[in-house]
């Protein structure tokens, strides 16, 4: 997938769209043909037409980018011998053009029935070919589908053409002299033939498919945990108090008052809850696509820049809010409508008039969301608890009106949230920085100077609750309460704990990383000191699948199949939690041949070995990267797009027992110790002659 600057802007589409007094239509993608008729002098006119679905409509190429839909993109292919005579004009059957209040008064214009683009192009070539795309996005009044590149090639002297879903020119096309995967090399095939899901030599008591299960609660405890802190902060708390009061004195009836507390409540958990529900929508159309935007080094690099400037904000050089006229919107709708539409509308300025504070947290629960093949489901959770710890305080306080007395009131201290969360942000802004250097094979940030940042970080807490550094907006520390010595006490061990990261792991032959960092810091053995390519010094192949195949049928070894990601949170837990145990790493170390492949490196194979592969929903795929040919081998071979995955192969390739990612035991030295024992108890069955 392509990603430009702007094209996540659409997750936002599904709830800034404005109604047109019809029901949406079922999303789908247009129809789209082109043709070509000769216009004298060596020109033809290049006509590409897309029939839009009933209740669809597409976006105008002229849009401006900025306004925040995804406008139509067209492009003929540079090739000699073609040129563009006049640049492509649009027609449509029926064209909305409106300045739109919802997307900042913009004028926005959007196409339905179908819409045409024709443009001349003068040809000198032989036979007269020319090939480009579309580039453009699907609404219908409720929801958006992902934005759809379509290429097209045409015969202009016959009229004949072709669509297709990669490039005709720039890029692989099928009659590519790409080396496909040899038939005597099945290592490197996508579909693994000696390997049948459905009859592992043994299951030890276990399905013969397993599917990968998510501690979606364990996320929901997160979400709700950020929406504490979010409850903290100067744009939050202090509206507890008044919007309580407000509903419960303001109409006499106490009642009355506590039903649209209540009901306050509710539209603040719905309105975080609709925001995943864009990601739904991304899941449906590609399950990798979460993998890929998880560990995509522009994505990544984006978010660091974003955490740093929350970081800089919460630190009081600058505040960061919404545009004026959306709260002033809401606001003017909520005192206009008044009952149940007008709490909505308050609700929603809620949202937007504590976004400079809840935003950074959303954005870690975001970015944080958006991987594995759950990740929709698991940002829905995240969103949830987010949603339940803002809404709650409404709902109790409305009860319990007089516990509002119990609150402490709003002073200096809600700064000093700010500035604790501003040093959070830089040490998570660096964690994304990692990913994108890890997938990239930068060198740029390793162990070392990750865990010096995080030091720093923590040790910044330190010195700014002893009142050692002030930012703007803070006043002198006179004196210290308990309660702020208590965290000065917190993150000085914070401090000691993440500096005992720089400890020498005689075992590892590298660092002995913080468990609690798993996941968030990059492998130790990613040093500058101590470097090692494999966790804990183990040797493995590293994205080296025939290499291990070779070896395991040479030593009689069974092979196990790490499908793993430089950016994946739970690969690290896995080997810092699970691999060292004793009794796991001795068996790794001494019973398998272990390869590593890393679904998300970044790292293009040799020219000669890109090519395009069909997968078994016909869909074409460009097979770019080292991650491209092993994602694809483990959707193909075993049904997965998350990792980690598991897999035990017989020196023959075939799979010993179900293969396992991690579940609800997620992280369970006992169930991955089993899994391990049980491959080496069905190589004992084959050697015996069983199955």
């Amino acid at each position: 997938m392509k990603l430009r600057p702007l094209s996540f802007l659409f997750l936002l589409a599904p709830f800034l769209l404005r109604a047109q007094g019809e029901a949406p239509g079922e999303l789908a993608y247009p129809k789209w043909t082109v043709s070509a008729a000769p216009a004298g002098d060596g020109v033809w006119n290049i006509l590409v037409k897309g029939e839009i679905a009933a209740g669809c409509f597409v976006y105008s190429k002229d849009v401006d980018p900025m306004a925040g839909p995804i406008p139509t993109e067209l492009r003929l292919d540079s090739v000699p011998g073609v040129e563009l005579a006049r640049g492509f004009e649009e027609t449509a059957k029926e064209t909305i053009e409106h300045a739109d209040p919802l997307w900042d008064n913009a004028i926005i214009k959007k196409f339905k029935g179908w819409v045409a683009y024709s443009a001349n192009v003068r040809c000198t070539n032989t036979p007269p070919v020319a090939s480009g795309y579309v580039y453009y996005q699907t609404c219908n009044e409720s929801s958006c589908l992902m934005p759809e590149y379509v290429y097209w090639r045409i015969d202009l002297a016959a009229n004949t053409h072709e669509l297709g879903t990669v490039p005709f020119v720039g890029g692989l096309t099928e009659d590519s002299t790409a080396v496909r995967p040899a038939s005597d090399r099945p290592c490197e095939a996508y579909v693994l033939s000696s390997v049948d899901l459905n009859a592992p030599v043994m299951t030890c008591g276990k399905p013969a498919v397993q599917e990968e299960r998510k501690s979606l609660w364990g996320i929901f405890v997160l979400g709700f945990l950020g929406g504490l802190l979010a409850l903290l902060t100067p744009c939050v708390f202090p509206m507890i108090p008044l919007t309580v009061s407000f509903f419960t004195k303001g109409s006499g009836d106490r009642a009355k008052g506590i039903r649209n507390a209540l009901t306050y409540g509710g539209f603040i958990l719905g309105i975080y809850l609709l925001f995943s529900l864009p990601f739904h929508i991304l899941g449906g159309v590609d399950p990798e696509i979460f993998n890929v935007l998880s560990t995509h080094p522009v994505l990544n690099i984006f978010f660091f820049v974003i955490f740093i400037v929350f970081a800089i904000s919460f630190f009081g050089y600058f505040e960061i809010t919404l545009p004026a006229s959306w709260v002033n919107k809401m606001d003017q709708n909520a005192s206009r409508f008044g009952g149940v539409v007008g709490i909505f509308f308050m609700a929603f300025t809620l949202a937007l008039v504590s976004f400079s504070c809840t935003g950074p947290i959303l954005g870690s629960l975001l970015a944080g969301a958006i991987s594995g093949a759950d990740g929709a489901l698991q940002l829905t959770m995240g969103m949830a608890g987010f949603g339940v710890a803002l809404a709650l305080p409404f709902a109790l306080f409305a009860l319990f009106p007089g516990w509002l007395n119990s609150l402490p009131r709003s002073g200096s201290w809600l700064t000093s949230v700010k500035v604790v969360l501003g040093f959070a942000e830089v040490a998570l802004a660096f964690k994304f920085l990692s990913t994108a250097d890890l997938v990239s094979h930068w060198g740029i940030l390793p162990y070392e100077l990750f865990l010096v940042v995080w030091v720093l970080c923590a040790l910044g807490i330190v010195l700014y609750l002893f009142g050692l550094i002030r930012f703007p907006h803070d006043s002198p520390v006179k004196q210290r309460s308990a309660v702020r010595w208590g965290f000065i006490a917190l993150f000085a061990a914070t401090t000691v704990y993440l500096a005992l990261g720089f400890r020498y792991d005689e075992h590892a032959g590298t660092f002995r990383s913080p468990k609690l960092l798993s996941g968030l810091a990059p492998p130790a053995g990613y040093s500058w000191i101590h470097p090692s390519d494999c966790p804990h010094a183990l040797a493995c192949y590293h994205n080296d699948l025939c290499g291990a195949m070779e070896e395991s049928q040479r030593t009689g070894k069974p092979l196990m199949i790490d499908f793993t990601g430089h950016g994946c949170v739970n690969c690290r837990k896995m080997e810092e939690y699970v691999w060292s145990a004793d009794g796991v790493l001795e068996l790794i170390r001494d019973k398998y041949v272990l390869v590593s492949l890393y679904v998300d490196d970044r790292e293009k194979l040799p020219k000669e070995l890109q090519h395009i592969y069909t997968n078994k929903s016909g869909t074409k795929k460009q097979i770019i990267t080292v991650g491209d040919r092993y994602a694809t081998l483990e959707s193909e071979t075993f049904g997965q797009v998350s990792q980690p995955w598991y897999v035990l192969l017989s020196p023959d390739g075939r799979l010993l027992n179900p293969a396992m990612g991690t579940g609800e035991d997620q992280f369970s030295v006992p169930e991955f110790k089993a899994f391990l024992e049980c491959g080496l108890q069905a190589m004992e069955t084959l050697k015996a002659g069983g199955n």
